[in-house]
C-alpha cells in the first residue's frame, strides 16, 4: 500500500514548513503498518519562497500555473503514484491520530473515500459556532473539507478529480460525485470525527464577518459566481 499527501500552495511560506514537518510526523502511522508514503506539493504560481521550502522538506514539487485550487490539487494528483490520495491544505495540521483511523478505514475495504471535522487553531467572533454548523453539515451530510480529504486513487480519477471550473466549493463538487460513486459501488464516504484536522482560523483574521456574509449571499443567489475568480476573492486575493 502507497499513500500519497498532497498539499496545494499559494504563496503560503509563512506556513508551508511547520504545515509539511507535521505531515511527516503524522505520516508514522502508515509506516507503522508497512505502508510507503509520499508527499507532493503543488505549487499554485507562487511569487515567494514556497517552492524552495516544499523541496528543503523532501517533497516532490509540481508546478501549476493556473491559480485556481481545484487545478492545484489535480495537479498534485496527477503526479501522485500512491493507490490513496490525502488532500491537505497548506495551512491546516493533521496527526498521527487522524493518519492512524484513515489507515484504519483503508483497511477495512468498505471506505471510498472520506474527510474529518475540523478545528480552527485561533479563537474568534463566531468562529466556533461557523465550525460547529460545519462539522454538523460535513457528518450529516458527509460532505468533506477542502483541508482534509482522503480517496482512493481509482476512484477519484474515475470521477474526473476536482471540477476545474469551479474556484471554490469544488469539495463539494467531490462530495456529490463521489457519494454517487460509493452508491454504486456498494461502498461508503466516511466522515472521521475523532481526531479533528486542525486548520488556520486566519480568514477569520484576515476578513470580517460581513465579507464573509456577503460572499455566501452572492453565491447563494448566484451560483455562476463559483466559477469566476474575481468573485471568490477571500481564496484569491493573495491575504495571507
Amino acid at each position: 500500500m502507497k499513500i500519497s499527501v498532497v498539499v496545494p500552495a499559494f504563496n503560503e511560506e509563512r506556513l508551508l514548513g511547520e504545515s509539511l514537518a507535521r505531515i511527516k510526523s503524522a505520516a508514522h502511522a502508515f509506516a507503522q503498518r508497512g505502508w510507503d508514503f509520499e508527499l507532493i506539493v503543488c505549487d499554485n504560481n507562487s511569487t515567494d519562497h514556497t517552492a524552495e521550502i516544499a523541496g528543503a522538506a523532501g517533497a516532490t514539487v509540481v508546478f501549476e500555473p493556473v491559480n485556481q485550487i481545484a487545478r492545484a490539487r489535480n495537479s498534485g494528483a496527477a503526479a501522485a503514484t500512491g493507490d490513496w490520495l490525502i488532500f491537505v491544505d497548506a495551512d491546516s495540521h493533521p496527526n498521527v491520530d487522524l493518519f492512524a483511523d484513515v489507515a484504519e478505514q483503508i483497511s477495512s475495504g468498505r471506505c471510498l473515500g472520506g474527510g474529518s471535522t475540523i478545528r480552527m487553531d485561533e479563537r474568534f467572533f463566531l468562529s466556533g459556532f461557523f465550525t460547529w454548523t460545519w462539522n454538523c453539515s460535513s457528518r450529516l451530510g458527509r460532505l468533506l473539507a477542502g483541508s482534509f480529504i482522503f480517496v482512493e486513487t481509482e476512484a477519484f480519477r474515475k470521477i474526473g478529480g476536482f471540477n476545474n471550473e469551479l474556484f471554490a466549493a469544488e469539495e463539494l463538487d467531490l462530495s456529490k460525485r463521489l457519494k454517487r460513486l460509493a452508491r454504486e459501488t456498494g461502498r461508503e464516504i466516511v466522515i472521521l470525527n475523532r481526531h479533528p484536522q486542525t486548520t488556520s482560523a486566519r480568514k477569520m483574521r484576515l476578513y470580517t464577518i460581513g465579507d464573509h456574509l456577503k460572499l455566501l449571499v452572492h453565491v447563494l443567489f448566484n451560483r455562476r459566481a463559483l466559477t469566476r475568480r474575481e468573485s471568490c476573492t477571500l481564496w484569491y486575493d493573495g491575504r495571507r
